[in-house]
């Protein structure tokens, strides 16, 4: 068992502490949480670290976008072979990267153009470096991860058939805004309608703790738009209005990651050692 492997057992089942109350739980509770959050996060944190840190000219001979790409990759690989993910989880990760790719292929189109990318790669495929999938996948690497350190349950789901429209309907309005009007807030009062019972439980120590299921989503959702304001200041990928000079990406994308948090979420529902966990009312 390598050190990861302890680290995320000595989380999962932490050593009691005797009479623990008030305060001190408080803040035994917050630092668990935030260890697991961070675990969690290990796929994402090493790679945005690594936009930080790759310069715009790149590494040697290489490109700054491939050199992502084989960074992503080698972490991935490493998180399967090291098991602090499996071979099933990989499969869901690569699911997410496809669907954000597709996206991102979409999106960076001649006749749309919603952001571009502008640095030159070997491993671009329709003006889109192959890296730009992991972005998605980091999402669908989170909640898998945070899912099982946190022991997450769902309650009152809604029912399965209803949030895979609401998950494709999230999808599609991607694309078709563009031509046949946003319909975003439609959906997400319709999310609001399906969601307002659900419950997200998890354990950050040794008891259980419970919030609204739609405040993760948006949590999470400002988290991605923070990140995106990191990376277009850093020149990775970049809007319109930031050809010239940096401004912060507008507000109204945190609502964009936060439906996409719920399409991600969707699918990882549907992974099996997980739908286990999640009660649906009949």
């Amino acid at each position: 068992m390598n050190f990861q492997q302890k680290l995320d057992q000595f989380l999962i089942t932490p050593p009691s502490i005797p009479d623990l109350r008030g305060w001190k739980r408080f803040c035994v509770e917050f630092l668990f949480f935030g260890i697991k959050e961070a675990r969690s996060c290990l796929f994402v944190g090493l790679f945005f670290l690594s936009i930080f840190i790759v310069p715009k000219s790149g590494i040697w001979i290489i490109p700054r976008y491939d050199a992502l790409l084989i960074i992503a990759i080698t972490i991935q690989l490493w998180m399967v072979f090291t098991k602090l993910e499996t071979w099933d989880e990989l499969k869901a990760v690569m699911l997410f990267h496809i669907v954000g790719f597709a996206l991102e292929v979409f999106k960076t189109s001649a006749n749309i153009h919603s952001w571009s990318y502008p640095d030159f790669a070997y491993t671009k495929f329709l003006n889109v470096p192959l890296f730009s999938g992991f972005m998605y996948a980091a999402i669908g690497s989170y909640i898998i991860q945070a899912w099982r350190l946190l022991d997450v349950k769902i309650y009152h789901h809604p029912p399965y058939i209803f949030a895979v429209i609401i998950s494709l309907l999230i999808y599609i309005n991607f694309f078709t805004h563009h031509f046949l009007g946003d319909y975003r807030w439609y959906i997400a009062a319709t999310v609001l309608g399906l969601y307002a019972r659900t419950t997200v439980i998890f354990t950050p120590y040794d008891r259980e703790r419970k919030m609204p299921l739609l405040l993760a989503f948006i949590l999470i959702g400002f988290f991605i738009w923070l990140a995106e304001n990191i990376s277009t200041f850093f020149g990775i990928w970049k809007y319109p209005n930031q050809i010239t000079s940096w401004s912060m990406v507008h507000t109204g994308k945190w609502s964009s990651w936060a439906l996409l948090v719920i399409m991600t979420f969707t699918i990882t529902v549907f992974l099996k050692h997980i739908k286990k966990t999640v009660y649906v009312p009949q």
